[in-house]
């Protein structure tokens, strides 16, 4: 059936409100007055497809939302405001999931023009019982870290480009652009898909960190329909198990235990054994050489380089699989502080290759200019795409032009 203009108009009061967003916070944010809002809502006044745009945006919605037969307005914004009430008041972090649902919504769109079964790729999910503490939230991560190696058949080598691992999992990934104290975030929406993104203002090394951090969310919160990991919320069971299980799953204990192995160390200094012939037990016995097992900043600095983390992540990865004890720990972190980059330059790594890259938006693009090509969007809906990712109208008409589409307008 028809949606009519009274109908159209309940539904958007009805999703201003699950997002808790008053008439005149919706008005403002939309460039409209209060009165035209409830006017609009009232269905007294007609909505221009614009104003739509925006309204949708702000609720986190696609337009055709709107439109369909059934109207849910429990989308990922809501689920996620309602999950973690403290992001509501941060304007910058709703723009940015806002963003996040948008994108999403129109990679879904194009994807249905190009005719893309995107359910192909079943991202897995683990059903766990919740964490009754800290621990049991820390064994769960390193657990499910450890399985989906086994199910992804990576082992304990090093995971290589994290970004290519999560797309052909099936969730969508980016960087954008998120306050300091915002890692990253996870959203899970029915249209959307599962989308990822780390905060571009990090560094490499954390950026990869947070992207196994967020695919954990993913594995193991999927009814939660997202998080957003701030340092507000560290201690919380669920980031706790994530962190756990980025660290085991960047870092697998047996893989940091050869590699430890193939630098000569990570034996005990004395140990004893015993052969049983049958007839009777020999014992033997073996040491080190004193202080010859002892790991240095230098071993941290090439097993932090060798699976793609932070050498403090190595270094509490190390004491977390007791390679090292306390007062190592704490001799390795303070000199890591002091001399762990020049160390780093001196073996060559101190610009390692672990960039965590922007998969999303070659992938936006790219299909982008196939339904540009196939005359599926106009060169305005084209032009509007490239400005959603940051790439300006002379760019897109660049890329027109080198792809020999630029006579198709």
């Amino acid at each position: 059936m028809p949606v009519d203009q009274s109908e159209l108009g309940r539904r958007i009061r009805t999703a201003r409100e699950a997002c808790g967003l008053t008439q005149e916070a919706l008005a403002q944010q939309c460039s409209l007055s209060r009165v035209a809002v409830v006017q609009i809502e009232q269905g007294n006044r007609a909505v221009s497809s614009l104003e739509l745009d925006r309204i949708a945006f702000v609720l986190g919605h696609d337009i055709s939302d709107f439109f369909a037969e059934r109207f849910n307005e429990q989308d990922a914004l809501v689920a996620l405001l309602r999950l973690d009430p403290q992001i509501a008041k941060r304007t910058e972090v709703i723009e940015a999931l806002r963003q996040c649902l948008k994108l999403g919504h129109e990679m879904t769109n194009l994807e249905r023009l190009l005719r893309i079964d995107r359910a192909q790729l079943l991202t897995a999910s683990y059903d766990l019982p919740i964490p009754r503490t800290r621990w049991d939230a820390i064994q769960q991560g390193d657990r499910i870290a450890t399985e989906e190696r086994q199910r992804l058949g990576f082992g304990v080598v090093p995971l290589g480009d994290v970004t290519d691992l999560l797309e052909s999992q099936g969730v969508r990934t980016g960087v954008v652009e998120l306050p300091g104290d915002i890692s990253g975030m996870t959203l899970s929406d029915s249209k959307a898909g599962i989308f990822v993104v780390v905060n571009q203002r990090h560094g490499d090394a954390r950026r990869r960190f947070s992207m196994c951090h967020e695919y954990g969310h993913v594995l193991m919160d999927r009814d939660r329909f997202g998080a957003v990991s701030r340092e507000g919320n560290r201690d919380e069971i669920a980031e706790v198990r994530a962190n756990a299980f980025a660290a085991s799953f960047l870092m697998p204990a047996e893989g940091v235990r050869q590699f430890i192995a193939g630098l000569g160390k990570g034996r005990p200094s004395r140990a004893s054994v015993s052969v049983y012939d049958e007839k009777g037990v020999i014992d033997a016995e073996g040491r080190e050489t004193p202080g010859s097992q002892e790991l240095q900043l230098y071993d941290v600095v090439l097993l932090a380089d060798h699976f793609g983390v932070s050498r403090i992540s190595a270094v509490y990865r190390l004491k977390n699989l007791r390679e090292i004890n306390d007062n190592e720990f704490e001799r390795l972190k303070s000199e890591d502080e002091t001399h762990g980059s020049a160390i780093a330059e001196h073996l060559g790594l101190s610009q390692p290759n672990h960039e965590v890259r922007n998969e999303f938006q070659r992938r936006f693009l790219g299909l982008a200019l196939e339904a540009y090509r196939r005359e599926e969007i106009t060169r305005s809906k084209f032009v509007e795409l490239g400005a959603m990712v940051g790439v300006k109208k002379h760019r897109m008409d660049q890329m027109l032009a080198s792809a020999g589409l630029d006579d198709a307008a």
